[in-house]
């Protein structure tokens, strides 16, 4: 297994069709928040997302967010979305996708994860079993420690393939 080696690679959240989980024998889908469905810290989620989710929702598929961030931040996003979640999930630390996957009442193997990050996201899904989805970041961060996150993913990647 490479641990840090997604299932699927997709430019942003909106480009995962059912057609697309079915295939991969997914049943559920856990949803990081910064970068993956809106940009970082903002309230209101990114293009297209609303529409994402109602249409996952039309096809019956399970979904909440599990993210880093802190409760205050995850409660207001996840009522609008009208999505379950677990704020201060630790991932890579499986604690939150394991509270996931009891909710949905899946197997780990039939549940997805979807983030943007490859040591958190990716690295956690793997850890716990999951399918894992690797959307492009909305939008990169610009501070030090996230540009050079950003460099040691991009090297992962081309060593992983």
């Amino acid at each position: 297994m490479k641990i840090f080696q997604p299932d699927l690679i997709v430019k942003n959240v909106t480009m995962i069709t059912t057609e697309m989980l079915k295939e991969h024998g997914i049943k559920a889908l856990v949803l990081d928040v910064d970068n993956t469905l809106t940009t970082h810290g903002n309230p209101e989620p990114g293009e297209g997302v609303l529409q994402w989710l109602d249409s996952m929702r039309q096809e019956q598929i399970p979904m909440m967010i599990v993210s880093n961030n802190s409760h205050g931040r995850v409660k207001p996003f996840a009522e609008l979305l009208q999505l379950e979640f677990v704020s201060r999930g630790w991932k890579p630390l499986t604690v939150g996708m394991t509270k996931a996957c009891k909710r949905f009442s899946l197997l780990p193997s039939e549940v997805a994860i979807v983030g943007d990050q490859l040591f958190t996201d990716i690295l956690g899904g793997k850890l716990k079993g999951m399918k894992c989805i690797l959307t492009e970041p909305i939008c990169l961060e610009s501070g030090p420690f996230f540009r050079l996150k950003r460099k040691l993913e991009h090297k992962l990647m081309k060593t992983e393939r």
